[in-house]
């Protein structure tokens, strides 16, 4: 790999380019079982760290990101266009470092491409002082989609399990 250029990575605290944090990943489904992947809480919450997401998923509807006692993120959906595209207001909320930088903003890009799905999430507006807590989670969050969908099967690295529900 070049030295000069690295992958977003929490593990690593590697920054995105810019104010932007972009992620892409090819996925064997159909772009409604991705959107739904994506919408449906219980789903979400079998790939993204056990949080769930609930919504009405309307242009101007709010959301809210969490596990039973712990509200994780919030925002507002700017832009709902099922099933190839959703872009949101996002507020980290798990931490009062990450809650103290205010909303950014994530686009989730949905295209099918033969028998399968390029989903691109990008992940924006971040502010100067972000640090790699607050998008550093995309690709596990991504892989455990991916996981779920090819196989049904859930993602069992250590991240992927820190609210798990059973």
């Amino acid at each position: 790999m070049n030295d000069t250029i690295a992958p977003v990575s929490f593990q690593r605290g590697t920054a995105p380019v810019g104010d932007t944090a972009v992620f892409e990943i090819y996925i064997k489904t159909t772009p409604d079982r991705l959107w739904q992947a994506i919408v449906d809480p219980d789903l979400r919450a079998t790939y993204s760290f056990g949080v769930g997401v609930e919504s009405e998923w309307t242009a101007g509807s709010t959301y809210r990101a969490g596990v039973p006692g712990t509200a994780i993120s919030e925002g507002d959906n700017l832009v709902v266009e099922p099933p190839h595209l959703l872009v949101q207001t996002f507020t980290a909320l798990w931490s009062d470092q990450v809650r103290s930088l205010g909303a950014t903003r994530v686009t989730w890009e949905i295209e099918q491409v033969g028998d399968s799905c390029r989903l691109t999430v990008i992940h924006d507006q971040l502010p100067e002082a972000a640090n790699a807590e607050l998008y550093g989670g995309w690709p596990m969050i991504l892989s455990g989609l991916k996981t779920l969908l090819e196989t049904g099967q859930r993602l069992t690295t250590p991240g992927s399990l820190m609210y798990g529900r059973e």
